[in-house]
């Protein structure tokens, strides 16, 4: 799998290696440093909740997409704007405290 993280019109892209046996604390702490190289704070947003949804949800297509991408995409999760594109990416939209947009776009690798 692939994380590309935007913040305005810079991206950066994190590899998961592994989808279930990822290292969330390392994956987080990459999206957190890229955001502040970028002059922007994510506390506000709940990043470390999200990643794992978003995994989860990707993973679950394995078994027959869309289904498990479209669930979270349903339930929606917190204050992030979800949306689901063709083959099996997953993206997620919010606004950080200082008003800038941040996007999490999440890439299946099957």
């Amino acid at each position: 799998m692939v994380l590309e993280i935007v913040v305005g019109n810079v991206s950066a892209t994190i590899p998961i290696v592994e989808a279930f046996r990822h290292d969330l604390d390392d994956i987080v702490a990459r999206i957190e440093q890229f955001a502040e190289t970028q002059g922007t704070d994510l506390a506000a947003l709940d990043v470390r909740g999200l990643i794992p949804a978003m995994i989860k949800g990707i993973v679950g297509c394995e078994r027959g997409c869309p289904a498990d991408a479209k669930g979270l995409i349903s339930r929606g999760y917190k204050e992030f704007d979800l949306q689901y594109i063709e083959g099996g990416i997953l993206t997620a939209r919010a606004m950080t405290v200082d008003g800038r947009p941040l996007y999490i776009k999440m890439f299946p690798d099957f």
